[in-house]
């Protein structure tokens, strides 16, 4: 699905991706640690082309389509969700208005009713209350509803690649056991793939992932499998430095 290959990308001309190799087959769950700075949230915005991370030496495929350089539309329209730490408010667009917009961007054709029915059953299987559909993007909203916000986003826009920017930022027990369990339903259906970015375990009690690398200095340095991210905990990341399957 995604494949990354030896892939170096600079900001304002600093180096902060250099030499990462990465792949992610279809229906798999892989989980990206490292410590502050090394390069975890730079993967994310240069997979969604964020156009200060500039490309320099690699490649980007996505369904063995060259991504490197396209735009963050046309990254979106491929099926590529980002799920943020902090998503943004945007106040007079409402989710709906916003939805409705990124279909028929994607050529979906429906008519209103079929629409309003597809985002009130989204709703119901998600046990969000219906009005979230009216409402402002985020504004407003809570941490917990903001996330909520954007399940309902990815269960209506369907997309086959998920990634995870510290998801458990800003929630609770229960609201971090809801939406991990939105996420698995969503996973068994469509056979998405995740990339999750994460600092701590919390989520791994819910989303179990096939893989689990470390990241330092923009480079991966250790790869395995779960026991890897709970290692990072008790030694601390210097120490897991050392460690791969």
């Amino acid at each position: 699905m995604l494949k990354i290959k030896n892939l170096k990308v600079e900001v304002d001309d600093k180096v902060i991706i250099d030499g990462l190799d990465l792949e992610i087959p279809k229906n798999e769950i892989h989980v990206l640690m490292g410590p502050n700075g090394a390069g975890k949230s730079s993967i994310c915005r240069t997979i969604l082309k964020d156009p200060r991370y500039r490309i320099t030496r690699g490649e980007i495929t996505f369904n063995k389509e060259d991504i490197k350089d396209y735009t963050t539309n046309e990254v979106a329209k491929m099926g590529i969700f980002l799920l943020m730490q902090n998503p943004v408010d945007i106040p007079g667009v409402t989710n709906a208005e916003m939805l409705r917009t990124a279909l028929v961007e994607r050529g979906v054709k429906e008519s209103i009713f079929e629409f309003n029915k597809r985002l009130t059953e989204s709703c119901a299987n998600l046990g969000i209350d219906k009005d979230f559909i009216h409402r402002n993007i985020n504004e407003y909203m809570s941490g917990g509803e903001r996330k909520k916000n954007e399940l309902l986003q990815i269960n209506v826009l369907k997309p086959s690649f998920i990634i995870l920017d510290e998801l458990d930022s800003g929630l609770d027990v229960d609201g971090l056991k809801s939406l991990s369990n939105g996420l698995l339903a969503y996973k068994e259906k469509m056979k998405a793939s995740f990339l999750i970015i994460t600092h701590h375990t919390n989520i791994l009690e819910y989303l179990h992932p096939d893989k689990v690398y470390i990241l330092n200095g923009g480079k991966i340095v250790a790869t395995g499998n779960e026991k890897l991210a709970y290692s990072v905990e008790k030694i601390g990341y210097k120490g897991a430095f050392s460690i791969s399957e």
